[in-house]
């Protein structure tokens, strides 16, 4: 019995999200509260998360990361489209209208990371650098990466 007790505890501790989403669901239970309605909430949950961490974000680096807003009106848009496929009287051109900006903007999600002016390639095997405090990389093979100081990136440069 210690020996079954003890694998379960192992194993919540190393899956924190099984764990969380258990006791989660068991308030939803004895709530007694809708699933849809619960879901909806944590959504909007979600949405206040992403926008503080976009607020934060934009204090802490004073950037704005395009990423951010695009996740925040997806997960919006997520969360209206449960709500209107739950109503009753269905306005089904609404639910696919929805559906369709869903996914253009997954699309630009794809194409703000794509196109992230982090990164930047100088050539094909030289360097990458990076605009935040990561140090620069030179690519020696495809199977390894040289971390180099700023320093040494001038002097190759130089070269």
């Amino acid at each position: 019995m210690k020996n079954a007790i003890k694998k379960i505890k192992n194993y919540f501790s190393t899956n924190f999200e099984v764990l969380a989403a258990t006791i989660i669901f068991i308030g939803i239970l004895v709530s007694g509260l809708q699933f849809y309605k619960a879901i909806i909430l944590m959504l909007e949950f979600i949405v206040i998360m992403e926008v503080v961490k976009m607020v934060s974000d934009f204090i802490k680096k004073e950037k704005l990361r395009l990423r951010f807003v695009i996740d925040i009106f997806i997960i919006f848009l997520i969360r209206d489209v449960i709500i209107l496929s739950t109503n009753i009287h269905r306005d089904y051109f609404d639910i696919a209208f929805l559906l369709f900006t869903i996914f253009v903007f997954f699309i630009f999600r794809i194409f703000a990371i794509k196109f992230s002016p982090g990164v930047i390639k100088i050539s094909k095997d030289t360097v990458i650098e990076y605009e935040d405090d990561r140090p620069n990389k030179e690519i020696k093979e495809v199977k390894e990466i040289k971390e180099i100081t700023p320093e040494e990136n001038i002097k190759s440069n130089e070269k």
